[in-house]
């Protein structure tokens, strides 16, 4: 084909036997039609064959390439998902993990302030019995003194 496009005013005119008779003459300048030599048409009908081929398997390489990088990637994409399906698993585990501890930590304090709440009325009995034990304690000496 190459050979075509290079000189492309090969085989333009049919070629022109040295004897025709008038007839002939008369008969290929009406026509006008060029003739092609069979050889040059099988020769350039075996280039674009041969071209042809060369296309379909470069299509057929870059194809199978292409397959097995859209696997490689398809591959690769599914072991993302189920890593960021793990993980985001493993985040939700902990999420529920921590807010459970938590309500359980504001479960105690909560508990702890009501017992604290009683420890008021309980400091101030305290206070009371100590007043009365140091009353008591200051009677019990004066009646050991007694001269």
């Amino acid at each position: 084909m190459e050979e075509t496009l290079e000189n492309p005013q090969m085989n333009t005119s049919p070629p022109i036997p040295e004897t025709l008779s008038n007839s002939q003459e008369e008969n290929t300048t009406e026509e006008s039609k060029p003739l092609f030599d069979q050889n040059e048409i099988f020769k350039a009908l075996e280039i674009v064959e041969k071209d042809s081929l060369a296309i379909a398997e470069t299509y057929v390489s870059l194809f199978s390439s292409l397959r097995l990088i859209l696997s490689e990637v398809t591959s690769s994409s599914v072991d993302h998902m189920r890593c960021f399906s793990d993980a985001a698993g493993r985040v939700q585990e902990s999420a529920l993990d921590a807010a459970t501890k938590g309500n359980r930590y504001i479960n105690s304090c909560l508990r702890l302030n009501e017992e604290l709440k009683s420890i008021d009325s309980l400091a101030l009995q305290l206070k009371i019995l100590r007043k009365n034990v140091d009353t008591l304690d200051s009677a019990v000496t004066k009646l050991v003194r007694f001269p």
